[in-house]
């Protein structure tokens, strides 16, 4: 299959590496993978805080981007729920129906990792990855990928299922993490407050790392664990089933 790519702001800029381990894991399946050049963001915080107007030309740009596309795959669900359900809106609200069915046409071709291993792959279990990571995981579930993308057990199935790992659940898992887009910038001190709970959670789950499918939501907890001083990661799902016996994934 041809893949292109669809790395996302926060991914690119702040956690390359896990837009890596996605290509790394999907062309070791044999799968074409592409960066199309022209991307850029996908809209949704501009969405989320109601710049309706000024995003227009942000989603235009996105489906042009991906024009032709086979598939497209995105190792964040925050983003593909975007591309999937926020951008056909964006350009119904301006009256423009070519846009609309170009959006349309774009979010059907868009797939969170998860999914696209599971839903067009058929993948539901590690061994078919060779995936190997023997170290202590728990794993948060983002808000998008859980309530807008209804992604379900996907991404934490296949992370139990890797060799080596030693997977402990995380209490309270379904409570937000506190990131929320430009919420944590809006309400820092609630962002706050709920990031030390789900710190809390992870310390006691008894793992060393906590994984999960949305950039976003890592980045925010590692940061806060690194500002308290907490002896735990985070690590996106992607890197750890891109590691094998042969290249293990450093943390």
């Amino acid at each position: 299959m041809k893949i292109a790519l669809f790395a996302t702001c926060i991914v690119d800029a702040m956690i390359p590496s896990a837009a890596i381990a996605t290509t790394r894991l999907l062309r070791r399946l044999g799968h074409e993978v592409t960066f199309p050049a022209g991307q850029g963001c996908c809209g949704q915080m501009h969405i989320n805080s109601g710049y309706f107007a000024d995003v227009v030309p942000v989603v235009r740009n996105h489906v042009k981007a991906f024009e032709g596309a086979e598939y497209i795959v995105a190792p964040s669900g925050s983003c593909v729920a975007s591309a999937r359900h926020q951008q056909a809106m964006v350009a119904r609200r301006a009256g423009d129906s070519g846009l609309e069915q170009a959006a349309v046409d774009t979010g059907e071709r868009t797939y969170e990792l998860s999914q696209f291993l599971v839903d067009v792959l058929g993948i539901t279990n590690a061994a078919e990855l060779g995936s190997y990571f023997p170290h202590s995981v728990t794993y948060h579930p983002s808000c998008h990928g859980k309530r807008l993308l209804r992604l379900g057990d996907r991404q934490v199935d296949l992370v139990r299922s890797v060799e080596g790992i030693e997977f402990t659940e995380l209490p309270d898992a379904a409570e937000c993490c506190g990131f929320g887009g430009t919420f944590s910038f809006k309400n820092p001190d609630v962002s706050g407050a709920m990031a030390e709970a789900k710190i809390a959670n992870i310390e006691r789950s008894g793992a060393d790392i906590c994984t999960g499918g949305d950039a976003s939501c890592l980045f925010h907890l590692e940061g806060a664990m690194l500002k308290r001083g907490v002896d735990k990661h985070a690590l996106h799902f992607a890197e750890i089933l891109a590691s094998t016996k042969e290249q293990p994934w450093s943390i």
